[in-house]
């Protein structure tokens, strides 16, 4: 039986509660889940692409479910998905903001690369409005962040933000 391989991709800047409920929900729908964070060098993140890997791998849990990997990606996601055999790519989605743009873009990597399926996941009402944007926003302006982050990634939020 051929093994079915998912990606999620992200910049993950940071990760947050919403995306590892989606990681857990996706877990189930695959063999093996690889988180793809995101290496876009017109952006400026607030933690680097191995600060990101790390912050993934303390906070997604090795239970039930689908073996979890994370590795770095650049260019096109199809590509990028092809490349390591993935047939399907998911993605969370919290209003219809999200899905319109989201649409977009599943159309546009089913033409570039028909095999490759993407599967949206709705997120958990209590993460709707959790974005990595607005996490980092309120912590840069001294909010408590604990309740839509995992720990780590509060108190990295915390150091980063804190004056010297």
């Amino acid at each position: 039986m051929t093994e079915r391989i998912a990606v999620y991709p992200g910049s993950f800047d940071p990760i947050t509660n919403g995306h590892l409920d989606i990681i857990e929900r996706a877990r189930g729908l695959c063999d093996r889940l690889i988180l793809a964070v995101l290496v876009n060098t017109e952006k400026q993140p607030l933690f680097s692409v191995e600060e990101r890997i790390a912050l993934i791998g303390d906070n997604v849990a090795t239970g039930n479910g689908a073996r979890v990997e994370v590795r770095e990606f650049s260019g096109l996601l199809v590509e990028f998905a092809q490349s390591v055999g993935a047939r399907m790519i998911v993605r969370g989605l919290r209003a219809m903001s999200d899905f319109e743009y989201e649409f977009q873009m599943a159309l546009m990597n089913r033409r570039l690369a028909p095999r490759v399926e993407t599967v949206f996941l709705m997120a958990k009402e209590e993460y709707s409005y959790v974005s990595s944007r607005l996490v980092k926003e309120v912590a840069r302006l001294g909010g408590d962040v604990s309740a839509l982050t995992p720990p780590g990634v509060a108190r990295a939020l915390r150091r980063t933000f804190t004056p010297s």
